[in-house]
């Protein structure tokens, strides 16, 4: 029956519009908090597709329930970036701050130093004794993730380095969806007639940005096309650390420089590799989407504003902190589970860059 349960059945639970229900529910748009709670709530307790599984999750017991009975009551974020409102964890963070609140737990950040990542030094302010777990976001550096692992507490990473053959991850991992949304859009582009299609991003810099380009590959080869190397743009400058800043820019442009003819559509790792590739396409006299389609992937608050604007993949914030919540809770609880990988649903947007 859970299944079943749609936004416009709790819109009229709650004598709401639909819309507001979808904003409250895929973190969309201007809501209010009150508002937006009491639609997560109604959510919740019909047993929506996306919240069905909390309900289980409770199994009748309490929130402080769910705790086990010690003093450590921290949760230590871990990040080696600025996590700003552009950024899905943004608000992935919040949901996942205040479930942790309601749960008698604290909240701590940790942004690294590049010298404690060299050194695989922990930061100073993080406190071993009062911390349950720690959740990692964009943390990229394989070396110090696996020595995060070999701590003696329950660790989470949101996204994760590229995938290591000889030494994978000991810690849960949260990803979304990295490649249903991409297929169906390389499906969809094959459809218009649109079938030299290549990628934009660098795929050592995290699972994600690999995955993504896996579904871009294994969706061109179940549609009978190929790949050519000229149109996948998968590195990076030598000695650029981070995508997005002028080196990459400058990487970006030097390829583009090289082709003899254009893709017809270009999907990127993310929104803010395709912004810089609109920025070295503005250079280059190239125009999206007149002469080549651009699709991104995040659905940042960027993504809205850009001229044209673009078509992109919709991560579900919310969902991601559901799942980081019961992923990190469950681990504290019973640490010797196995590992497990979670893939949160994404959503396909079609916007003006590709003729939408």
């Amino acid at each position: 029956m859970a299944d079943r349960v749609t936004i416009q059945d709790i819109a009229d639970e709650l004598g709401v519009s639909r819309n507001t229900v979808s904003k409250a529910i895929n973190n969309t748009g201007l809501l209010a908090d009150a508002t937006r709670e009491r639609v997560l709530k109604k959510a919740i307790e019909m047993g929506y597709k996306q919240f069905s599984y909390i309900n289980i999750y409770n199994s009748g017991k309490s929130e402080t329930d769910l705790c086990p009975e010690t003093d450590k009551r921290e949760i230590s974020l871990f990040t080696s970036n600025f996590i700003g409102s552009s950024h899905f964890a943004s608000t992935m963070l919040d949901k996942f701050q205040r479930e942790l609140s309601s749960m008698g737990y604290s909240f701590t950040m940790h942004r690294l130093q590049e010298h404690e990542i060299e050194t695989l030094s922990l930061p100073i302010s993080y406190n071993a004794e009062r911390t349950a777990g720690i959740i990692c976001i964009e943390m990229f550096n394989r070396d110090y993730c696996h020595m995060l692992c070999e701590l003696d507490t329950p660790t989470l990473f949101v996204d994760s380095p590229v995938a290591d053959l000889d030494k994978p991850l000991r810690s849960d991992c949260l990803y979304m969806d990295n490649q249903t949304g991409i297929g169906c859009f390389v499906r969809e582009m094959i459809r218009r007639g649109k079938k030299r299609i290549g990628f934009i991003g660098d795929i050592s810099h995290c699972q994600s940005f690999y995955e993504r380009f896996l579904g871009y590959r294994n969706a061109m080869y179940l549609s009978g096309l190929p790949c050519p190397e000229e149109y996948c743009l998968t590195k990076n400058k030598t000695g650029a650390k981070i995508p997005g800043y002028d080196q990459y820019r400058e990487y970006i442009r030097d390829e583009i420089q090289k082709l003899k003819e254009l893709p017809d559509v270009f999907i990127c790792a993310n929104d803010f590799a395709a912004v810089d590739t609109m920025y070295v396409f503005k250079q280059l006299g190239i125009h999206v989407p007149q002469d080549v389609y651009l699709c991104g992937f995040d659905d940042s608050p960027e993504s809205r504003v850009t001229s044209p604007t673009l078509t992109t993949i919709h991560i579900h914030s919310q969902i991601m902190g559901f799942s980081a919540v019961h992923l990190l809770m469950s681990r504290i609880k019973e640490p010797s589970l196995n590992f497990r990988k979670i893939y949160t649903e994404t959503s396909l947007i079609y916007r003006e860059s590709t003729a939408d």
